[in-house]
């Protein structure tokens, strides 16, 4: 296949499209969860993920799979529980059975916090989707992104 082969003109074409699709949302999200929670879309993500967390087997995230959730790097996914540690957001504490891992738990302010900005995560998320869906080029876009239905 060369650069002019019109198969690949539409897998860029796609992936452009998904690029732009999903940096308009985060944007509109970021905006609203900052103007009412003082939260970025990342720490809301950090704080998601986290508060899903449970004492079971299994049931603590280790930081590579806490960075693979928020989609960070390891060394930025610290600097971000750090923020968060330093609101009050989060605490962290030594693995009971593996003295060199180090858990991350949401707490009470945290969980707080969480639950008053999920309803502007969705109500943004909304707005976003509806505003792509005007966009011809991003419509089949919203409408897949609509049609996916992951388990909980």
């Amino acid at each position: 296949m060369t650069a002019t082969d019109p198969a690949l003109t539409a897998l860029a074409s796609g992936w452009s499209a998904l690029s732009l699709l999903h940096g308009r949302i985060e944007a509109h999200i970021e905006r609203a969860l900052q103007a009412k929670h003082d939260l970025s879309v990342r720490e809301y993500s950090l704080l998601d993920v986290l508060s899903r967390q449970h004492d079971g087997d299994g049931g603590h995230l280790q930081m590579k799979q806490v960075a693979d959730a928020v989609v960070l790097s390891q060394s930025a996914t610290t600097r971000l529980v750090t923020r968060l540690e330093d609101r009050g957001l989060l605490t962290r504490y030594l693995c009971p059975t593996d003295r060199r891992g180090i858990y991350t738990n949401v707490t009470e302010s945290g969980f707080k916090l969480l639950e008053e900005a999920r309803p502007t995560n969705e109500a943004a998320l909304r707005e976003a989707l509806d505003a792509a869906a005007r966009n011809p080029e991003l419509a089949p876009l919203v409408k897949a992104v609509e049609a996916i239905r992951i388990p909980a």
